[in-house]
């Protein structure tokens, strides 16, 4: 069976797992009442991953462009290929929409991003209360898009492991 090659396997569990500590953040940040230095350093931190997932989803595109996937098995419907496609693609897009609603929804609040505390990002937009209500609504949106579209990722690769059995997981281990 084809396998994925070793950069896309290491860019898609490593941004796996940045995704899945930036959005636990997220939700014990918001969750913290007032404004404390515990808060302000967990807001630091879930930006700081939000960028690396960027910048990690742009080298994971450019390889994906350069390198072509494993095919599907032959005996998977066309319907589960056709399905797998756009989820992956929905799963694309999100790696990218999400930090870039964050980012937006950060200078809106008039917050800048400083990556790591050392490397300030370009304001694009200038404070916008207005404006910050609905790119924070977008944020949690597309969040919870992930949320959904994560959860149908994993279903569909445990139904393959261990209902179809066709070793479909194994493409994308290390």
């Amino acid at each position: 069976m084809d396998r994925y090659t070793k950069p896309a396997v290491l860019l898609h569990w490593l941004i796996a797992l940045l995704i899945i500590s930036a959005f636990g953040l997220g939700l014990t940040m918001v969750n913290i009442p007032g404004l404390t230095p515990t808060k302000l350093k967990y807001f630091s931190w879930h930006k700081w991953i939000g960028v690396t997932v960027l910048a990690l989803a742009c080298l994971r595109l450019l390889w994906r462009l350069t390198h072509k996937a494993p095919a599907y098995p032959a005996h998977m419907p066309g319907w589960q290929q056709a399905a797998a496609h756009w989820l992956h693609i929905g799963l694309y897009v999100l790696m990218f929409a999400i930090p870039v609603s964050g980012y937006f929804y950060s200078l809106s609040a008039g917050v800048p991003v400083v990556y790591l505390g050392i490397v300030p990002l370009p304001v694009l937009m200038a404070p916008n209360p207005e404006l910050k209500p609905l790119l924070k609504d977008v944020h949690y949106v597309l969040n919870m898009t992930l949320l959904a579209a994560f959860a149908l990722h994993v279903l569909a690769a445990l139904k393959h492991q261990f209902i179809d059995r066709d070793h479909l997981f194994r493409r994308m281990m290390p």
